[in-house]
This record gives structure tokens, C-alpha cells and sequence, in this order.
């Protein structure tokens, strides 16, 4: 077996999505398995996916929520394909031959260990209520590939890579953090340290759910707040050293003042910017870095 494609399932309709990829499977011929793991849906969820279970290789339900890095830690054990293809529940194919220009690259470059294919969102702006993350998608996520190229770790995401299996036995995401957030920036900067390449190529995948503004504020919080457990263990935050916000944080060490400034009052001012249609994102850096500061005391 030559891919094992592992989506981790939350609270989301996966069924257009493996539709998909089993349509791709059979018309371009495809050596490749898919897998499903629920981290504990709610009951609607769960029943509507109970059609799968017969469509899939594997369709695990769990009992008990385990988080993001460690479902995707679990797939190793149910993944018998060589290299192993991790796709975001929410994601939309848009190409007839996603898969194949995975395996194609695969088959051109044998001694690839990991490969991020990028993601896009709708090129039209959607209503004010989702339009924060959007904007931070189009402006932030959806790189291109020459800047991906230059900036490989820096710019690499796990909504839709290929690593091999036989180097994710070896570096695997950090269980200690179950919460959203900075997960994949720290599992790339593992795999830099073990100076493994991670290739990058011109296969993205739709993000097909964008949070509200306050579902999405929510989520940086919560990022933010697992950064902040990284950073206090020093030996990873030297890893993280690179990231924008932390560099930003770090120069701040010194500025003490300006740390005042960011108090609860000027946070939740921005927090009502950042939900204004055309905001600047450099709103949400500052939001970020407040919120940072409130966590690293």
C-alpha cells in the first residue's frame, strides 16, 4: 500500500469529502486506503457516518475527545500504507487528480520524507459575520509556492501533507498539548531539528468552513494559550524562536510598558475592531501579542 489517507473527524460531514477521494481512487487507478477517526462527535454526527463504515478502510469512533495532536499520533496504528496523507475534516477537493499529484511526486522523488500540497479558501468575500477568517486565510494561509519554497518550515500545515510513515514513527506530533493551536508549527520545527526536508507542492485543498468571527477569536485564544504553555518549556521554545508573534513577544521582554498598554481594557477594544468588516490584520497580531503577554505572566 502506497497511501494511507488519515482524517481525523470532528463534529463535521466527511461524506462529500471521501465520496471524493474514492471517485479519484477508482477513475486514476490510486494505491491507496482510507481512514477515519471520530474524536468523539456529537450523537448527529456519528449516525449520519454510520454509512461509511462499509465505504472505508477504517472508521474508528472514540469515546472520549483526545485532541488534535494525539488523534493524528493514533492513525500510525490503523495506517498500513507507506506514506500516510493527512487531510482536515473540512477540507473540499478541487482537483480530479489530488491524489495523483501526490503519488506522482512520491514515485519522481522516492527520498521525499514529507510534502505540504497548501490550501485555498473562496476567492469571494463572504458576509461581515465570517469574514476575519477569510481575511486571515487569504492574507496568511494561502501561500504560494514559491514563498512556501523558501520558508518550507515556517510555512507548513496539517491540513493537507503526506509524511512518510517510517519518519512520523519517529517524529510525531507533541501529545502534551490537546489544544488548537501552534501544533503544526512545533511538529515542523521537530522535523527541523531532525533535519527532515519537508518538499512543498502545488496541490491545495479548499477550506470549506469558515468560523464565525467570534467562533474564530475564540480559537486564537486558545492558540495563544497553548503558545504560551510551549514557550514556558525551554526547551521548545527555542524551536519556536522563528514564529512572527513569538519574535514579537521577545523583543517586548524588554519594552515593559508597552505590556501595560495591552491590558484587558485595550484587548477587548481590539476584539470589537477585529470583528469590523476590512480590518488590517495587523489588529489581530497586536490582539495576539496581548494576549500572549496575559498568558506568559
Amino acid at each position: 500500500m502506497l497511501l494511507s489517507v488519515c482524517i481525523p473527524v470532528y463534529n463535521f460531514d466527511v461524506r462529500g469529502l471521501v465520496s471524493d477521494l474514492k471517485k479519484e481512487i477508482g477513475s486514476n487507478g490510486i494505491d491507496a486506503e482510507i481512514i477515519l477517526i471520530d474524536d468523539a462527535s456529537d450523537e448527529s454526527y456519528k449516525n449520519s457516518h454510520q454509512i461509511l463504515q462499509n465505504e472505508v478502510k477504517n472508521f474508528i469512533f472514540l469515546e472520549k475527545n483526545i485532541g488534535r495532536s494525539r488523534i493524528r499520533n493514533l492513525f500510525q496504528k490503523y495506517a498500513s500504507g507507506k506514506y500516510l496523507l493527512f487531510l482536515d475534516c473540512d477540507g473540499k477537493i478541487t482537483s480530479k487528480n489530488f491524489l495523483k499529484n501526490y503519488t506522482d511526486f512520491i514515485q519522481k522523488h522516492p527520498e521525499t520524507d514529507a510534502i505540504y500540497g497548501g490550501r485555498n479558501v473562496s476567492a469571494s468575500a463572504p458576509d461581515d459575520e465570517h469574514y476575519l477568517r477569510w481575511k486571515f486565510s487569504v492574507e496568511r494561509e494561502n501561500l504560494p509556492l514559491d514563498f512556501r519554497l523558501n520558508k518550507p518550515y515556517l510555512s507548513f500545515q496539517t491540513n493537507n501533507f503526506v509524511i512518510k510513515k517510517e519518519v512520523f514513527e519517529k517524529v510525531y506530533f507533541n501529545p502534551a498539548f490537546q489544544k488548537y493551536g501552534y501544533e503544526d508549527l512545533l511538529f515542523a520545527m521537530d522535523l527541523k531539528s531532525e533535519k527532515i526536508k519537508i518538499d512543498h507542492i502545488d496541490n491545495p485543498i479548499l477550506n470549506n468552513d469558515l468560523e464565525t468571527n467570534s467562533i474564530y477569536l475564540g480559537k486564537v485564544g486558545e492558540s495563544v494559550e497553548s503558545l504560551a504553555a510551549m514557550l514556558k518549556d525551554k526547551n521548545l521554545a527555542a524551536k519556536l524562536s522563528e514564529v512572527k508573534l513569538v519574535r514579537l513577544y521577545n523583543k517586548l521582554l524588554f519594552k515593559p510598558l508597552f505590556g501595560l498598554f495591552l491590558g484587558d481594557l485595550t484587548l477587548e477594544t481590539l476584539k470589537r475592531k477585529l470583528s469590523m468588516r476590512g480590518v488590517n490584520l495587523w489588529y489581530l497580531d497586536l490582539y495576539k501579542l496581548g494576549l500572549l503577554l496575559k498568558n506568559m505572566k
